[in-house]
């Protein structure tokens, strides 16, 4: 990601004092951080504000440890989907063969735990829950369609499962869900000429009648990445890894975010969780044309969370 500041952001260096006096600040209000929401953290909160503190005092300690917390904060946004792609590849390194219990049942049981393990544990709140099964009902809608369709196939057997879909993929759309609300909490998310939820909400609707359309011979995708570019050219994305806001644009976070699902999605099919047609007779890397397809399913899945967590404006302060 970038890591521009927003317009009125300082630098480091000769604003060093300035930017102690302010991680003090934060050490005395430890509940203004993010990580309070997860309980989990919370033991870290008071910790992490004297750590800053000191690495605030120089601007090379400064950028690291910014850097650091920035990649941190993505882990902890990750971590239903690590722990959903681990299952993945944990079952076909180790998943024993002719097991009574088939792999993608097993998968649907450990997905369901997982999944009430983390709101047991505090990692995860009810609200992230409720956006996750949103997201697994939309999913798993489009994933039946889809297979019937032949756009890809779940090659093993199961009992788990609706018409050809096994329910533990309603958990892998589930995770974007999942990152992006964690993500947009943790990074403290404003932003500058954000469209109307009604244009995004309309551009949402029809991407995903695309998906649909598109095996009657209707595909609409140029017309709406060109809409997606109407719609969110003029945006930006103002999030906080440390103690100001850094910004990109929304397309290019879009992007981003489709860029790593496709890395994912080529561990996925190399595991054996799903294949594509051309992979049924020996695994190859998934068609860059589905960057694109994922590019337009982030529309649909910002969407979801947008409507849930309703879009800040950035009010150029930190």
């Amino acid at each position: 990601m970038s890591l521009r500041r927003g317009p009125n952001s300082r630098h480091h260096g000769s604003n060093a004092a300035p930017d102690v006096a302010r991680a003090q600040d934060d050490r005395v209000k430890p509940a203004t951080s993010a990580a309070a929401l997860w309980s989990p953290l919370d033991r870290y909160i008071a910790r992490e504000a004297k750590l800053g503190a000191w690495a605030a005092k120089r601007p090379a300690t400064a950028f690291v440890y910014e850097f650091l917390r920035f990649g941190i904060k993505e882990a902890w946004a990750c971590l239903f989907g690590a722990l959903m792609l681990a299952l993945l590849a944990g079952t076909f390194l180790w998943y024993p063969k002719g097991a009574s219990l088939a792999r993608y049942d097993f998968l649907v049981i450990a997905s369901v735990a997982l999944q009430i393990g983390l709101i047991a544990l505090r990692f995860e709140t009810l609200e992230e829950a409720k956006v996750i099964l949103i997201f697994h009902i939309v999913g798993t809608a489009m994933e039946v369609y889809k297979t019937a369709t032949g756009s890809w196939i779940y090659p093993e057997a199961s009992v788990l499962r609706i018409a050809g879909v096994p329910l533990f993929t309603g958990f892998m759309y589930a995770a974007i869900g999942s990152y992006m609300t964690r993500a947009w909490r943790l990074f403290d998310f404003r932003f500058s000429h954000h469209p109307p939820m009604g244009a995004v909400m309309g551009l949402a609707a029809a991407i995903y009648a695309n998906f649909f359309l598109d095996h009657f011979g209707i595909d609409g995708r140029l017309f709406l990445f060109a809409a997606s570019i109407v719609v969110f050219g003029r945006g930006w994305i103002y999030f906080k890894p440390w103690r100001v806001h850094r910004r990109m644009p929304i397309l290019v976070a879009n992007g981003l975010c489709a860029l790593f699902i496709w890395f994912a999605e080529n561990i996925g099919t190399f595991v054996r969780a799903w294949s594509y047609p051309a992979q049924m007779h020996g695994w190859s890397m998934v068609s860059v044309s589905k960057f694109g397809s994922w590019f337009l399913l982030l529309i649909i899945s910002y969407a979801i969370v947008a409507a849930t967590l309703r879009p800040q404006p950035y009010q150029g302060s930190n």
